[in-house]
């Protein structure tokens, strides 16, 4: 141990210093490793930009798909994202709503899930796959994507998820879209969507996949890169927003000011009927803390993302004092250490309090705001889907926090939530929803 960096196996090190963490992520001669972002593929081995280990080919890839995400190519992006945020709206609001009289459980990490899936389907295809408007696990993407996840980690845990990618044998273990369960079922289902999107012509669409046909991307790497979207995508959006709301609904002040300031923005006519746009969700500084301090409590990805260090080396500082990382050995980001620093945010760091961020000298929030930014990743591995997140975050907790008026069902089992892969698989958030305006009336 010295210090914030920490030796966890003979040649595999984890930091808490979001100083070494970024320098790590910007510095030539760092690489991902092969051991973590191996196990993180999902067909046999064929890589996407995610468990991409080669810098060069991540790198153009990354190129080839940056103007898709960036919204830049993707024209209709914001307006499909505020017709599957209605969707939710509409569906609580005919199926799941509660009186004072008739109580009506809602599982709003199912919900949630539905919103993500239909959200990144159709900012991908062009297509969403209608899961909000069916009530329902369309193609059963979120079985496939949980049990896959699941037999994922627990070969990565017992070291052998390497037998996936082996030669030969690896070919009749790995996920196939031939299989009937896992990752599989789920390969079947988004590669037929890919095959019908891409069999379309481009040039009048401006979905995701029209933006990465047009920078190259076709066959096996088209469908590879959008089977990762919905893999990883949809699950760290929707772990995001549900943990925003999970905090919000726990936390009787922050609910209250953070629905003080939604109205506010309603009845002052700063915010129209409509779903609200990205621009006005900006301009709501407690809704924007509130946000960031849910992704500091809760980082909807936790796992070491490990890196391997330059063959002759290097040295990282810390705290004004250096240290030597040797060659041959992988240091890798320990998530709660750096987003729970006393030292960055203060004592109080393991406390949800989101007027840290509207209180602090301008000093003190550059940090915070830099050390909060790792929670998408860093320089070149940063998430290329955080403006889609972004905006589905903004949007879907304004919306629910306008329409409705939010209670845990059971407050002693709030959810069930498990990590796999560095992902949440997360269910059973049992929620009442009241209509704020029936509630008004009366």
């Amino acid at each position: 141990m010295n210090g914030p960096i920490a030796r966890v196996a003979p040649t595999v090190l984890v930091t808490s210093s979001p100083e070494v963490w970024m320098h790590v992520n910007n510095k030539p001669g760092y690489k991902r490793s092969d051991w973590y972002y191996n196990a993180c593929r999902i067909e046999y081995r064929k890589d996407n930009v995610f468990s991409q280990t080669d810098n060069d080919k991540h790198d153009q890839r990354r190129k080839q798909m940056a103007p898709g995400y960036s919204g830049r190519e993707n024209l209709e992006l914001e307006k499909s994202i505020d017709l599957r945020v209605q969707e939710l709206i509409d569906l609580i609001r005919t199926k799941y709503l509660s009186t004072q009289d008739l109580i009506v459980p809602v599982d709003l990490a199912q919900k949630i899930q539905y919103l993500t899936l239909d959200a990144i389907s159709g900012i991908s295809f062009g297509k969403e796959f209608g899961m909000l408007r069916s009530d329902s696990d369309v193609d059963g993407y979120l079985q496939s994507s949980e049990e896959g996840l699941a037999a994922g980690n627990f070969a990565l845990a017992l070291g052998i998820s390497w037998i996936a990618h082996a030669p030969v044998i690896g070919a009749y273990i790995a996920p196939s879209p031939k299989d009937n369960t896992g990752f599989g079922k789920m390969m079947n289902a988004c590669f037929r969507c890919v095959d019908e999107r891409a069999a379309n012509p481009t040039d009048k669409r401006s979905d995701m996949l029209a933006s990465f046909i047009r920078h190259g991307l076709s066959g096996a790497e088209l469908r590879s890169e959008a089977l990762e979207q919905l893999v990883a995508g949809a699950d760290t959006t929707s772990t995001g927003i549900r943990g925003a709301l999970l905090y919000i609904m726990t936390n009787p002040r922050i609910y209250s000011k953070l629905q003080e300031e939604v109205d506010n923005a309603v009845q002052s006519g700063q915010v129209g009927e409509g779903i609200i746009p990205l621009s006005e969700s900006k301009q709501l500084p407690y809704l924007q803390a509130v946000i960031r301090e849910s992704l500091r409590m809760w980082p909807p990805a936790v796992n070491i993302f490990s890196r391997d260090t330059p063959p002759g080396g290097d040295t990282v500082t810390v705290n004004g004092e250096s240290i030597f990382l040797p060659g041959g050995v992988s240091i890798g980001y320990s998530g709660h250490g750096i987003h729970h620093s006393e030292e960055i945010y203060g004592k109080d760091s393991k406390v949800f309090r989101p007027e840290r961020w509207l209180n602090a000298d301008p000093e003190k929030l550059a940090a915070m705001i830099r050390t909060s930014e790792l929670v998408f990743g860093h320089g070149k591995f940063q998430c290329l889907g955080k403006p889609v997140a972004n905006l589905e975050l903004g949007k879907t907790i304004f919306e629910l926090m306008r329409h409705f008026d939010l209670a845990l069902v059971n407050p002693t089992k709030p959810w069930d939530a498990r990590n796999s892969l560095g992902l949440f698989t997360i269910s059973d958030m049992w929620v009442q929803a009241m209509d704020r305006a029936d509630r008004s009336k009366a």
